[in-house]
């Protein structure tokens, strides 16, 4: 299984920008998507996360500015970043917990390359 991300660039304070994360390989389904971050010298966090039956969870920093949402049918989803701040600044990791066989319920976690986004000031 891979994912792939994608939208990720530089953009000033108070701005917008969409990520894209798309799954492929052998999927039967995925059970939850969610998106990550790190900034340079920190750990990385939780940023946002969507079930399968599209129950959200964003982290306190992010609410009310990023809205996780998915494609079922793409295997695809995406975190669009509203009102964005300097602290935004960092690689953005998504990531995927995914059920490969339609007889069996055991589910692996992946991860995506990361994509940098950056905002000024």
């Amino acid at each position: 299984v891979q994912l792939v991300e994608s939208g990720g660039g530089l953009v000033q304070a108070g701005g917008s920008l969409r990520l894209s994360c798309t799954a492929s390989g052998s999927i039967y389904s995925i059970n939850a998507m969610g998106w990550y971050r790190q900034a340079p010298g920190k750990q990385r966090e939780l940023v946002a996360t969507i079930t399968s039956s599209g129950n959200t969870n964003y982290a306190d920093s992010v609410k009310g500015r990023f809205t996780i949402s998915r494609d079922n049918a793409r295997n695809t989803w995406y975190l669009q970043m509203n009102s964005v701040k300097p602290e935004d600044t960092a690689v953005y990791y998504c990531n995927a917990d995914v059920r490969a066989k339609y007889y069996s319920l055991a589910s692996w976690d992946y991860w995506g390359q990361g994509t940098q986004v950056t905002v000024s000031s």
